[in-house]
């Protein structure tokens, strides 16, 4: 039965929200395509109607999530910039470090990343060098002739690595988990050239 561009639109959209959800969650290799469709109440004969492999979707499912992140950095604004010290607030935040499915695609997928294929390391770079951007020209504005650009690419690996790091730990220790995201904020400042603002003691637990 032929169904409509409308429908046909829409459960493409619900393969890619699925399958960007559980990549995160459990990475591109740990989820295959019956898990996928069926998160999104569809069959396999749907996913491959859309898509022509699981590596075509991850490509798209990474989009999905790096577009997420993009709309998060930009949900506020400060003289027309986004508020980057807000962002960073809230993404090296324990709620952030604890919600997988719904956060940033590429701390959750880093890891990976390289042993995918060519088409989705470059959306991964690309999706990293958008954020660099944002932060360039911050980091630009706030001291002109500064080297902007390598600060930026600092700040966001550090962002991407320390929350990485965090998840990585939280069930083992969760202090230092906690500690590594207190410090990476504080001295992402400093990158950024702006004064800290005073945050919780992040001195090493005994």
């Amino acid at each position: 039965m032929r169904i409509s561009k409308e429908k046909a639109a829409d459960n493409r959209t619900a393969l890619i929200r699925a399958a960007s959800k559980l990549f995160r969650e459990r990475g591109i290799d740990g989820v295959g395509v019956a898990e996928i469709s069926k998160e999104a109440g569809l069959t396999h004969g749907a996913l491959y109607a859309h898509f022509r492999s699981k590596e075509e979707l991850a490509l798209e499912a990474l989009s999905y999530g790096l577009d997420q992140a993009n709309s998060r950095m930009y949900s506020a604004t400060s003289n027309g910039m986004p508020d980057l010290s807000r962002f960073l607030d809230r993404y090296l935040a324990l709620e952030t470090r604890d919600d997988y499915g719904d956060r940033c695609a590429m701390a959750a997928s880093a890891s990976e990343i390289g042993r995918q294929d060519k088409a989705i390391s470059a959306r991964f770079a690309e999706g990293y060098m958008v954020m660099v951007r944002a932060f360039e020209r911050q980091i630009a504005q706030n001291e002109p002739g500064s080297d902007a650009l390598g600060r930026a690419m600092v700040v966001v690996a550090t962002m991407i690595g320390s929350l990485a790091v965090a998840r990585g730990a939280a069930k083992g220790n969760p202090a230092v988990s906690e500690q590594v995201l207190q410090a990476a904020r504080r001295h992402l400042d400093e990158l950024m050239l702006e004064p800290a603002p005073s945050r919780v003691d992040d001195r090493p637990a005994a």
